[in-house]
């Protein structure tokens, strides 16, 4: 997955109690640059190039790391049937604002429920959602 690098070298990898990352408005890893690019998403915009090969569709689940698999239910993998997307039903409603575990049920029912018409929701939410930089930090309860 490509995507513009926005953290100083050798950042450590910070996530929280519940597995995912950490990210906030402060966070020391990240440049003055790479702090803009995350705040208007730009930093997602190669992940267009992993579009075109066909990797990637510009809507379905973020990718969750490799090594997570064996975390999920029989059930919750269904997420895994659908292409990951740059953005999806939880980025465009929630962004970074949900847990993992709230991100893995939302995945799950898109998976479920895909459609061109759900696809279109999470397009113009998504755009609603990085234009009024909504939810663009974790929840600080979650830190």
């Amino acid at each position: 997955m490509l995507k513009f690098r926005t953290m100083i070298k050798n950042a450590p990898d910070i996530r929280l109690k519940d597995g995912s990352t950490y990210n906030s408005a402060d966070d020391p890893r990240l440049t003055k640059i790479g702090r803009m690019l995350r705040r208007t998403s730009i930093d997602e915009l190669p992940q267009i190039i992993n579009v075109l090969i066909g990797d990637m569709s510009f809507i379905g689940p973020r990718p969750d790391p490799v090594d997570w698999i064996d975390k999920y239910t029989e059930e919750e993998k269904i997420f895994l049937t659908a292409k990951p997307g740059i953005s999806g039903y939880n980025q465009a409603y929630f962004r970074n604002w949900s847990d993992s575990a709230t991100k893995l049920k939302n995945d799950v029912f898109y998976a479920r429920n895909i459609s061109i018409v759900l696809d279109i929701k999470i397009m113009l939410k998504t755009c609603r959602t990085i234009l009024l930089h909504q939810n663009l930090y974790v929840d600080e309860s979650r830190k």
